[in-house]
């Protein structure tokens, strides 16, 4: 009988028992106890916040507007549209959809292989491995004299000049190509605003330039396989096809050739800008400031704590 009641008083116990719920009264009072400590570790991270602000160094980004200028090809598109069943009997196809040729050239703008003959032919190497500010008085880049050294003009690390892929990852989150109603938005970030409008205006030369020689290699491979079948066929109605569709082949071939602009023309040109887009220091500053706060409540409670339960010695 007695053995049930220990039991009995044993399970009772055992439900009545709850877990150690936290005393908001007692958190505050901690915190209200250890202010001088909260205060001094988050004035030491608004210090630190404020000098790391301090030491990051400005980036202007410039923009530019650009229009697929296929729309504006006098009626081209239309044109080759109507011959498309020619083109088909002859087995040639006459260019890229007006649509998709400004899609393709956003890839293409965005592609390793791109970016990498862009750096090469203009020699960027310097400018985007070692950069690291900008001289607004003297208008000159600064550059890290521990990656490449500007008065013998050689890289002092190991490996030399940085590989390929490491450019690119570098110089890809500078370059911004998104759409926006209908239209292209290519903007291009530095330390010096002269020199992003100067890559910015090049880069999109370079689209262009690369489109357009795209496109004339495709239409001189389609003249040569329509010369190569005309030699092949004696049918007088194939030759009269073919000899069509080489005719508005050479006539694309001419406007490619003389459109500068052959896939973006320019809506907005870039400007160079006088405010800085990166970094907002203000923000570091509240972020490394509420960071400290937290970082010190939490710190002072769990001293606290660790106290609390520590067994006291007799």
């Amino acid at each position: 009988m007695s053995m049930q009641m220990d039991n009995e008083t044993l399970i009772n116990q055992a439900l009545n028992e709850s877990p150690e719920e936290i005393d908001l009264r007692e958190v505050f009072s901690v915190l209200r106890a250890g202010i001088t400590k909260i205060i001094i570790i988050t004035t030491i991270f608004a210090l630190a916040s404020v000098i790391y602000a301090l030491s990051i160094p400005n980036q202007y980004k410039v923009t530019v507007l650009l229009a697929s200028a296929q729309d504006q090809s006098g009626g081209l598109g239309g044109t080759l549209d109507k011959l498309g069943g020619l083109a088909a009997m002859a087995g040639v196809t006459l260019g890229g959809n007006e649509s998709t040729e400004g899609l393709i050239a956003q890839e293409i703008m965005r592609s390793w292989s791109f970016v990498d003959s862009f750096i090469d032919d203009n020699d960027l190497a310097v400018e985007i491995a070692a950069g690291i500010g900008w001289e607004k008085s003297s208008n000159e880049l600064i550059i890290d004299q521990s990656i490449y050294n500007s008065a013998d003009q050689k890289w002092v690390a190991d490996e030399g000049r940085p590989s390929s892929w490491k450019l690119y990852e570098s110089f890809l989150p500078r370059l911004k190509v998104t759409e926006v109603g209908g239209f292209v938005s290519a903007s291009m970030e530095y330390y010096s605003p002269y020199i992003a409008k100067k890559w910015l205006d090049m880069y999109v030369v370079a689209i262009n330039k690369h489109m357009q020689e795209r496109q004339m290699a495709r239409v001189t491979r389609n003249i040569e396989y329509l010369q190569a079948q005309i030699e092949k066929t004696s049918i007088t109605e194939m030759k009269e096809v073919f000899y069509v569709v080489i005719e508005e082949q050479i006539k694309s071939k001419m406007l490619a050739e003389a459109s500068p602009d052959y896939v973006f023309v320019e809506v907005s040109k870039s400007m160079v800008p006088e405010k800085k887009s990166q970094p907002i220091r203000s923000s570091i500053c509240i972020v490394g400031t509420f960071l400290g706060a937290i970082f010190a409540s939490l710190l002072v409670l769990i001293m606290h704590y660790v106290r609390k339960d520590e067994p006291t010695l007799g």
